[in-house]
C-alpha cells in the first residue's frame, strides 16, 4: 500500500501532509508512530473510569495527533468527543465513543498495513 492509498482509504488529507511533510517517507515515518500512540485506549479506560478530566486530556490529544497526521475521519469523531467532554463532562454519550473507536479502528488497521510495506 502506498502512502497516497492509505490516505485514501481513511478519507485523510494526503495533500495537506505532504505539503507540509514534503515527502511520503516522511509521512510514513511519522505515521507509523501513531499505532504506539495511547490516546486512543486512555480515552477509553478514563471514560469507563468516569474520570471526564483525564478523558478530555486524552480525546484532546487523540484530536492533535489526527490533524498533524491528516487523520480526517478520526479528527473529526475525536473532535466532537473533545467538545463534548469540555462543554458537557459526564453527558457524552456511548454512540459518540462508538463512532471513535470504528474511525481509530479503520485508522490502526490502514496505518498497520502501511508499517507492513516499509
Amino acid at each position: 500500500m502506498t502512502v497516497k492509498e492509505c490516505y485514501e482509504q481513511i478519507q485523510g488529507d494526503y495533500e495537506g501532509v505532504f505539503a507540509r511533510f514534503r515527502g511520503d517517507e516522511r509521512i510514513k515515518k511519522f505515521a507509523v508512530k501513531f499505532l504506539a500512540d495511547g490516546s486512543f485506549e486512555s480515552l477509553c479506560n478514563t471514560l469507563n473510569a468516569g474520570e471526564y478530566e483525564e478523558a478530555f486530556r486524552a480525546a484532546h490529544t487523540l484530536k492533535g495527533v489526527c490533524q498533524n497526521l491528516g487523520f480526517t475521519g478520526l479528527f473529526q469523531v475525536s473532535d466532537k468527543i473533545t467538545e463534548e467532554l469540555r462543554n458537557h463532562p459526564g453527558s457524552y454519550t456511548l454512540s459518540m465513543l462508538e463512532e471513535v473507536r470504528e474511525e481509530y479502528q479503520k485508522t490502526f488497521t490502514a496505518v498497520q498495513a502501511l508499517k507492513e510495506e516499509m
